[in-house]
């Protein structure tokens, strides 16, 4: 399997717009991202152009207008960032990062509910 390209902080930003609703021309890029950005069409048409060249995104052209998909998937992405990020910052652990959220952050009784479901899901794959 071919490895998943690295994605900057900036080419995420597209690449959710087309994740979200696909085939998307350039200009429909443009509008989903230019604005909240205060990016110029230009710039959001060259990270276009560098996702396509990391293989990230593919397209296809109908007359003048190039129509962009894309060609890694989202959850794939985000498992790599994810595991990335552990990697570098945690030293692959992520015992310090559950317990800075658990220790720093707000959390709504619905979302402990969740972690402890996910937690116990996990507990029980672990016994089998």
């Amino acid at each position: 399997m071919k490895p998943l390209p690295r994605i900057s902080d900036a080419e995420w930003t597209v690449m959710r717009a087309v994740w979200d609703d696909h085939p998307l021309t350039a200009n429909e890029v443009v509008e989903r991202v230019a604005q909240s950005n205060d990016w110029s069409p230009q710039t959001v048409k060259t990270l276009l152009n560098r996702l396509v060249k990391k293989g990230a995104l593919g397209f296809r052209q109908e007359g003048r207008a190039y129509h962009y998909y894309p060609i890694v998937a989202e959850t794939d992405c985000v498992r790599a960032e994810t595991r990335s990020f552990v990697q570098r910052v945690l030293n692959g652990s992520l015992t310090p990062m559950v317990a800075h959220f658990l220790e720093e952050e707000s959390l709504t009784t619905e979302e402990i509910a969740q972690l402890r479901r996910l937690l116990d899901e996990k507990q029980g794959r672990g016994k089998s």
